[in-house]
């Protein structure tokens, strides 16, 4: 009875709150973001993107927590070594030459920034909105990640160094990714296409299409997709989604492009697509009442649509559409495609939409992938990240 009582006194005594420390992490963020937002307070401005909108920033803040921006804000560039002078120069060239050498080398000596001096850098990397959530994280340990910048975000989280952040974003990706965010997160793997996250993020939305093929196809949103996105889609055999759907996705997307380009023809830009689409595998009735009276459609594809549904044997299977992709040596169709894109530096980079069965023999061949980062996701479900 005496030890029960006693356990008793001992647990009431450790619940008493600790009063001799105090944390207030909401205050200090909020303090840090007040701090970031007066251009007064702050020693640094980033113009970012193609408009050049201004960020501001406090630069001892940005070397502490990322060591890419202290070399960027702090360390003086290595000064080059000089070539010694050629033998043919007469000797008073050359005295006149190091005479005036000191001079030189204090005037195009690169200069430290001093703690009072301003700096302004710009930044094209990556879009406002993007650089603008990595500041306020870097400030206030705290971002709420959204689908339209996540992208944006991890890449900018992996460039500069912060691992926390960048794995925050590979976990929040499962979560936001669905019918309704699909589009705007394809769309913006344009931008990003030369990082090396974007691989990992448009597979996995790639796989999310490939499961709701119909339902992301008739979406509004998918009409502003870059027309080598479409094609990337609609060129998928694990896209669950009859030809028919195809063929209204793609016929969709080039009425929009028509209309913000009136001197195109709806039937040109539909061509890029139809390659894409098996119309022996539309009902007759629906190719003769649907599709061949819009006049987009080659009449021979349409016609000879309709003789491989009457006797399959009497048409040439390459003539059902003007798609020949090459057949591997097991006789299936070859289930790539890639999209070339160039960075903002000249150097081409490759978007590729691969089939299943060819990604998971590359990764045995390669010992992995290792673009794909794995970690305990530090967001919540909502997309808020909170210091720890």
């Amino acid at each position: 009875m005496l030890s029960e009582a006693f356990y008793m006194m001992a647990e009431s005594l450790g619940d008493e709150p600790d009063f001799s420390t105090f944390e207030n992490k909401t205050g200090l963020a909020e303090d840090m973001k007040f701090l970031a937002s007066m251009p007064e307070l702050c020693d640094v401005t980033f113009l970012v993107g193609d408009t050049r909108e201004p960020v501001c920033a406090v630069r001892a803040v940005l070397a502490a927590r990322s060591r890419v921006f202290y070399k960027m804000l702090y360390q003086q560039p290595s000064p080059q070594k000089k070539k010694d002078p050629p033998r043919s120069e007469n000797k008073l060239r050359l005295f006149l030459k190091r005479s005036s050498e000191p001079l030189l080398n204090m005037q195009n000596q690169p200069s430290k920034p001093s703690p009072q001096q301003h700096q302004t850098l710009i930044i094209e990397e990556f879009e406002p909105d993007v650089f603008r959530q990595l500041i306020e994280y870097i400030h206030t340990g705290y971002v709420t990640l959204q689908p339209r910048t996540l992208l944006g975000v991890m890449n900018a989280a992996d460039y500069y160094g912060l691992e926390e952040l960048r794995k925050a974003c590979t976990g929040f990706v499962q979560s936001c990714i669905n019918v309704d965010t699909v589009c705007a997160l394809l769309a913006s793997a344009e931008r990003y296409i030369q990082y090396k996250c974007t691989k990992s993020l448009v597979q996995k939305v790639l796989e999310f299409v490939d499961e709701h093929g119909t339902e992301v196809l008739n979406l509004g949103s998918f009409t502003l997709l870059p027309q080598h996105v479409v094609r990337l889609i609609l060129v998928r055999e694990e896209l669950k989604a009859d030809e028919f759907t195809k063929f209204q996705a793609a016929l969709m997307w080039s009425k929009k492009y028509c209309d913000n380009n009136p001197e195109l023809q709806l039937k040109e830009v539909i061509g890029n697509f139809l390659e894409y689409i098996q119309f022996h595998k539309i009902p007759a009735n629906v190719l003769m009442k649907d599709i061949h009276p819009l006049g987009v459609v080659p009449y021979h594809i349409v016609m000879n649509a309709l003789a491989y549904q009457a006797d399959p044997t009497s048409v040439d299977p390459s003539k059902l559409s003007p798609n020949n992709r090459p057949r591997r040596s097991d006789g299936s169709k070859a289930r790539s495609m890639s999209v070339q894109s160039s960075d903002p530096y000249g150097s081409n980079t490759t978007l590729a939409s691969t089939g299943s069965s060819e990604m998971d023999s590359g990764r045995k061949s390669s010992g992995g992938d290792g673009d794909t980062h794995s970690g305990s996701p530090h967001a919540k479900s909502s997309g808020a990240l909170m210091p720890s």
